[in-house]
């Protein structure tokens, strides 16, 4: 590491600390050629993920669009911020774990489902009305009963 004083390019690590919640360390070093003391930090270098939408744009993933959906799809749900969190939080791991670069927004809308599904069977209804874009009774209908044999079935 090179040093902000003399520009020497090593030096010793005297300290180091996690900070950020392990998402960063941070380093107090020492140069070895003027002696004087500095802090780095290290961060891990992530490659952002892209959302392809459904009209073929790509966009940043973000994971607060996320979580606004699932609390309007929550919204007068006896169902805790902190679960909300803990969704958000397994949909945004489950994505990077892919290990892709790009992933269809219709991807995504499948994880949240299963993740709500097992949340709050109400919320999985109220996100799944907005996100399959039904166009008639009779097809949210038809949905609701495919849902009620799966949980019959368990």
């Amino acid at each position: 590491m090179k040093c902000i004083f003399c520009g020497h390019l090593e030096s010793k690590v005297l300290d180091s600390r996690a900070v950020d919640d392990g998402g960063s360390i941070r380093r107090r070093r020492e140069c070895l050629n003027c002696g004087k003391r500095f802090t780095t930090y290290e961060m891990v270098e992530t490659t952002p993920i892209l959302v392809i939408k459904n009209d073929g744009t790509r966009q940043q993933f973000d994971p607060f669009k996320i979580k606004s959906g699932v609390i309007k799809a929550c919204e007068k749900r006896p169902v805790a911020a902190a679960d909300i969190d803990k969704l958000v939080a397994a949909v945004e791991k489950q994505i990077s774990n892919s290990l892709v670069q790009e992933i269809p927004s219709a991807q995504i809308g499948e994880l949240v489902m299963k993740e709500l599904k097992e949340l709050d069977q109400v919320a999985y209804i109220r996100f799944a009305s907005v996100y399959r874009q039904f166009r008639d009774v009779s097809t949210f209908l038809d949905f609701i009963n495919g849902f009620e044999k799966i949980i019959k079935e368990e």
